[in-house]
């Protein structure tokens, strides 16, 4: 098969550039049809459990997702001119398309609970109308700092910031209410700062930048890449190759990607980012090979034979050992990871076979004119010959020291693993000097929080939430979660009861409090609904059956390490004090899904990497049909995936998706280069029987292919790290660093060890 692949490609090579062409062409028409995701819900399965219920607790509730609008002014935001634009700006807000205008939460929309005449109790609109006075504005600020349901929530309690929560009809449409939204602050806003967050807006801003930044970036990266192969080899049309084998193999992936029926979600957007440097890898060894060997057999068709023969073993393995680590990721609980690592592992194959067929076909359409100058004496004396000769003598002379120095990173990065720490936040994927984020530190530095979470409690029997005990019960956890720093607020039932009871009884302070009986209960409730109170305020928080009722709990911080402190300390409240008999008590809401998901994600990649790690160490073995070879290859793969986590533990970079998944990267990459240098050497020694001359020979030819490949792709994702979102600097900044480390450990610590246990490893030749 092999024989036959090559000889066609030499033979026809218009034939098989025409059919990749023709098949790239079937996949680029796929791409008209894709559709974006950029929920992270839906990095949990749909029947999950915790999503089946975050979604029945909005249902049962009317609950909507949200974005925040933030309004800050000194030295107060409670001046009537201040009020008024933030009433005139809610107006407007209520007439964009998709926003739920019933539950908005403002200043002009939200009610408030205060006595009446003759000890009745009144709920009206905080502010009905617009306002003519600053002490008008200052009674409304009082207001909302006596009344628990609003106060910290839409006013800070400094008065600098007001807040306006606007419910929407789906998370996909908030990156375009922000817009327009901006727009009518911008128009209406006067001099206060405004700010708009929240966890919706933060995830559909992300997909609607994310492919203006994979519309720079990868292109940027290419380009670099195309330019480092043609100061490497110093020909245009020979370089075209390995460009035109990348983009065929992204195009190919991304295509059947949409043409299967499955989204663009943030991890497979990141396709082309990890396919473009694999994809070029084994060109880069080809063109290495073809470049070193072709002074020697002159012939084109000669030379190409010559330089697959060598190295088809090799990339088939290398190639097959990355595709073990991605395709590991299809056993991970995490559809979007599943997804992202069954198409990379396709285009990764996509790219062997390109490279087999696009590079001979391509090159035989080159006139010998042009490869008149190609070969190797071009760089007899170059700078990357010389670098790679001081590798070979500090190997050579120091391997002792090399091989110590080794044992000590991997003891350090060992200590270093256990100080990993997991956290996300999809407002923290942008930089922190993006808009998404400065408003997410104002509003949760004023506010009572941005990141809503829920308690929901579930009785057995309908009116099950009008008991005092399960009132109790709940003021009390309320105290309990209130006491951790990341809490901003909490609101119930509770809240309600006691503040219509504390009016009834003209604001006496004694009767802020959970009423002694049922009935008490149902007839503040019963009070609430006949002052005006509008019912769906009210079912917000509780069902109309009053079996269920629903907390509040408003969060200052949407890391996973903070939302899952809040959950850890309710938890443990719970179990150490149970509820009322036949109540029950279940977290909802959209920071508690991402603590699910990024938990899930941890422990399926943790067991994906452990798996294919094993697979990989298989497949050595049988390559080189030796244990000791096959442990000694994955040395390069194992001190780098130790030395990079190691060093995000020491920095305290925390653990998230894009570092999680690109472990599997990590795998395939070092993999690559040990099975280049190890496969090579023991076939360049069967040829001279002397360790020494092959010692010497690996590091011109294989050596110098190696450091080309650490080099093109270390600098060609540069560019990444500019980027305006962190998953993708991560990106960049990981490509960098496993390149250059596992490159470093591959033409060192390997050598080094040859040459420790060279009278083992390579005993003569009869």
């Amino acid at each position: 098969m092999k024989k036959a692949l090559i000889e066609f490609s030499i033979k026809k090579p218009w034939v098989v550039i025409s059919i990749a062409v023709l098949i790239t062409a079937f996949f680029a028409m796929q791409f008209p049809k894709i559709v974006i995701d950029t929920d992270p819900q839906n990095m949990l399965e749909s029947d999950e459990p915790t999503r089946l219920f975050h979604a029945a607790t909005k249902e049962d509730f009317s609950l909507y997702d949200f974005i925040a609008v933030g309004v800050v002014a000194e030295p107060t935001a409670f001046t009537a001119d201040q009020l008024n634009r933030v009433y005139r700006i809610t107006e407007e807000i209520s007439d964009l398309d998709g926003v739920i205008v019933d539950d908005i939460m403002a200043i002009s929309m939200v009610d408030d609970i205060k006595q009446g005449s003759g000890g009745s109790v009144v709920i009206e609109p905080l502010m009905e109308y617009e306002i003519e006075t600053d002490e008008e504005a200052q009674q409304i600020y009082t207001r909302i700092m006596d009344n628990p349901i609003l106060r910290g929530k839409i006013a800070s309690e400094d008065g600098k910031a007001i807040a306006i929560f606007i419910p929407i009809e789906s998370k996909k449409i908030s990156h375009r209410l922000s817009e327009e939204i901006r727009q009518i602050t911008d128009s209406l806003g006067g001099n206060a700062d405004y700010h708009i967050a929240g966890l919706p807006l933060a995830e559909d801003s992300f997909g609607a930048e994310m492919f203006k930044q994979m519309a720079i970036s990868a292109p940027a990266a290419m380009a670099i890449i195309f330019l480092l192969l043609f100061l490497f080899f110093r020909q245009i049309k020979i370089v075209i190759a390995p460009m035109v084998v990348a983009m065929m193999s992204v195009i190919w992936a991304m295509g059947l990607l949409i043409l299967t029926g499955n989204t663009v979600h943030i991890m497979s957007s990141m396709i082309p980012i990890f396919l473009i440097p694999i994809s070029v890898l084994n060109s880069i060894h080809i063109i290495s090979e073809f470049h070193d060997h072709y002074k020697k057999y002159k012939h084109k068709d000669a030379t190409i034979r010559h330089s697959i023969n060598e190295l088809f073993v090799p990339m088939l393995f290398t190639s097959m050992t990355t595709v073990a680590g991605f395709i590991s990721l299809a056993l991970t609980p995490i559809p979007p990871v599943r997804v992202f690592g069954i198409f990379v592992a396709f285009g990764i194959i996509v790219a062997w076979f390109l490279s087999l067929t696009i590079n001979p076909a391509i090159a035989m359409l080159i006139s010998d004119k042009t490869l008149r100058n190609f070969g190797k004496s071009d760089e007899e004396h170059g700078v990357l010959s010389r670098v790679m000769h001081s590798f070979r003598n500090l190997s050579q002379k120091h391997y002792k020291g090399i091989i110590a120095t080794s044992f000590v990173i991997v003891i350090v990065a060992a200590i270093g693993l256990n100080m990993i720490i997991v956290n996300d936040n999809p407002v923290k994927w942008f930089k922190q000097s993006h808009p998404i984020r400065i408003a997410d530190v104002a509003m949760n530095n004023h506010l009572a929080g941005t990141y809503m979470n829920y308690l929901v409690f579930e009785g057995d029997d309908e009116g099950a939430m009008k008991s005092p005990a399960v009132h109790r019960y709940m003021e009390k956890l309320q105290a309990e979660l209130a006491q951790a720093d990341n809490v901003g607020s909490t609101t119930g039932i509770t809240d309600i009861v006691k503040k219509i009871r504390y009016e009834l009884y003209s604001a006496d302070s004694s009767k802020l409090a959970i009423p002694e009986t049922q009935p008490e209960i149902a007839q503040m409730l019963f009070l609430f609904e006949m002052s005006g109170g509008n019912p769906d305020d009210l079912f917000k928080f509780v069902t109309p059956e009053y079996d269920k009722a629903n907390l509040w709990v408003q969060l200052k911080n949407g890391d996973n390490m903070a939302v899952s402190s809040v959950v850890k300390r309710g938890n443990e409240y719970i179990k150490n004090n149970l509820p009322p008999d036949g109540v029950t008590i279940k977290w909802a809401g959209l920071p508690y899904i991402n603590i699910e998901w990024q938990n899930q994600m941890v422990t399926g990649m943790r067991n994906s990497l452990a798996s294919s790690f094993i697979v990989v160490f298989i497949m050595m073995i049988i390559l080189f049909r030796s244990i000791r070879w096959g442990f000694f290859s994955m040395l390069p793969l194992t001190i780098t995936v130790m030395a990079i986590y190691a060093f995000i533990g020491y920095i305290g970079k925390p653990y998230d998706m894009p570092v999680a998944v690109l472990s599997s990267l990590t795998l395939g990459l070092s993999i690559d280069f040990a099975i280049h240098f190890i496969q090579r050497m023991r076939m360049m020694h069967k040829r001279t029987n002397d360790f020494n001359k092959t010692f010497h020979a690996i590091f011109e030819g294989t050596g110098q292919a190696i450091s080309r490949n650490v080099m093109v792709i270390a600098i060609g994702f540069i560019p990444m790290l500019f980027s305006t979102l962190v998953p993708y600097i991560t990106v960049g900044s990981f490509f960098f660093s496993i390149m250059v480390v596992s490159g470093l450990v591959t033409m060192l610590l390997l050598p080094a060890i040859t040459q420790m246990f060279k009278k083992s490893l390579f005993k003569p030749v009869k």
